[in-house]
């Protein structure tokens, strides 16, 4: 996980009940529609292929990943 310092804050994936599951996606770059989002990495793959079948000019995708951050604010607050 990674975890940046800013301004005496932290900012780290959050895996807290508040924060949202991590979600993977894949995007055509040949026409813009993407799978939705899922926690099982695997759906985008499955839906990329189906979508490279049926439209055999698709050839480059884009792999999306939303993941939830929180801050952890430092000793200044």
């Amino acid at each position: 996980m990674a975890v940046r310092l800013l301004s005496n804050s932290t900012a780290r994936g959050s895996a807290t009940p508040e924060g949202d599951p991590v979600l993977y996606a894949m995007e055509s770059k040949g026409c813009g529609q993407s799978s939705d989002g899922n926690v099982d990495q695997g759906d985008g793959a499955e839906w990329a292929a189906a979508r490279l079948e049926a439209n055999p000019g698709h050839l480059t995708y884009r792999e999306v990943i939303t993941r939830s951050y929180r801050f952890e604010p430092g000793e200044w607050l």
